[in-house]
């Protein structure tokens, strides 16, 4: 089994948390409320760019951690940008991506989703699946504490 790293930017309270609940409880654009899943990304400036547009500067917590996951990358759909409903990149996100997401995380055929990132196309976030048989192997290897630069929100 081969493993990639996967990065990921949270308060600092849930940092250590894989199971998804707080995208069950409230959703995201690839979720619908009531479907755990745990949004990562292939690298720390797309984490950070993404946690960055998603919350409004008052709202950054001051305790932040950037936490580095170890997982198998042999459990993978791979959705390119053909792939995906027509108005993927709208902001807020359109139920078409939350139903999209969603089928794919209840079909629980793979451990991670890699979705290109509506930011950057080029690049990849990577949707973990708590509910999938592989993720005892997911691991958290490192947590490091993170000191938001307000300067990317200005």
């Amino acid at each position: 089994m081969s493993i990639m790293h996967l990065y990921r930017l949270a308060k600092k309270k849930f940092a250590r948390d894989i199971t998804g609940e707080g995208s069950r409880l409230y959703g995201g654009r690839w979720n619908h409320a009531g479907t755990p899943c745990v949004y990562t990304a292939e690298n720390r400036a797309l984490t950070i760019l993404e946690y960055s547009v998603s919350i409004d500067l008052e709202d950054v917590p001051r305790a932040l951690s950037l936490i580095t996951l170890e997982v198998p990358n042999d459990s993978v759909t791979s959705c390119e940008t053909a792939d995906l409903p027509g108005n993927w990149k709208k902001v807020p996100a359109p139920v078409h991506t939350k139903n999209f997401g969603n089928r794919l995380l209840q079909e629980k055929t793979s451990l991670l989703i890699k979705i290109p990132s509506t930011i950057i196309p080029q690049e990849f976030n990577y949707i973990i699946n708590p509910l999938h048989a592989l993720i005892d192997k997911v691991k958290i290897v490192a947590e490091e504490d993170f000191v938001y630069d307000v300067r990317i929100k200005d």
